[in-house]
């Protein structure tokens, strides 16, 4: 079956070419003009990756991407931008988006980022009730909990930001500066500290099953990985 994509662009004409190229890449496309209308979307169908321009006259990308992440982990986002600033990227890889690409933008460069993606958020299975399958677990970002058989723990909020995190970036080597910039706002080696205490906790808690790993990388950082 095509991937299901959900372009959310308020310029018509570039909305039009970037819609009309990415069908010919065999894509199914829904555009939508505005942010209100993302929302509507996204409340009645199912996406395989979202693809939100930042800025947009009504609602902006920024909060359509934080309505999607309190439901739904998984779904890759790829903002667009006529911005590069700094800041604006890491507010939104806090809130949960997988990569910006900068405008102008060439089709080749958005589409080896839509493959991308879609590959590395193959093997994801969320249940309707909104809890993820990380392997043999259960989590859910928005109870704030990971289960395992009949066990439950409850998840501190930055452990389940640095879990989402984690799993949003699957099988992809992260930088520690990148991670604390996304998680805590900023890099310093006092938080890179609080990083490796986190991150044994997340071994510890994810222990009981053997094929979810999270690798450190000498010298870089670290990568998730699960069945």
């Amino acid at each position: 079956m095509k991937a299901h994509i959900l372009y959310v662009e308020d310029d018509e004409s570039l909305g039009f070419v970037t819609k009309d190229n990415l069908e010919l890449e065999d894509y199914k496309v829904t555009h939508c003009l505005n942010g209100q209308d993302a929302i509507n979307t996204i409340e009645t169908e199912k996406f395989d990756l979202i693809i939100l321009d930042v800025m947009l006259p009504d609602v902006d990308g920024f909060t359509i991407a934080k309505k999607i992440r309190e439901q739904d982990i998984q779904t890759p986002i790829i903002f667009l931008t006529a911005k590069s600033l700094k800041e604006d990227k890491i507010h939104g890889l806090k809130i949960g988006a997988d990569d910006y690409i900068t405008k102008p933008f060439s089709i080749e460069e958005l589409t080896l980022k839509i493959d991308v993606f879609l590959r590395r958020s193959k093997g994801f299975s969320q249940t309707p009730n909104g809890y993820l399958s990380i392997g043999e677990y259960r989590f859910s970002y928005h109870n704030l909990d990971l289960s395992f058989n009949d066990g439950t723990r409850r998840l501190t909020q930055r452990e389940a930001d640095l879990l989402k995190y984690l799993i949003i970036n699957k099988n992809k080597v992260l930088k520690r500066g990148e991670i604390l910039e996304a998680i805590w706002g900023r890099d310093d080696y006092f938080l890179g500290r609080s990083l490796d205490v986190f991150i044994s906790r997340l071994r510890k808690y994810l222990d009981e099953d053997k094929a979810i790993q999270i690798e450190n990388i000498h010298g870089v950082g670290f990568k998730f990985s699960s069945p």
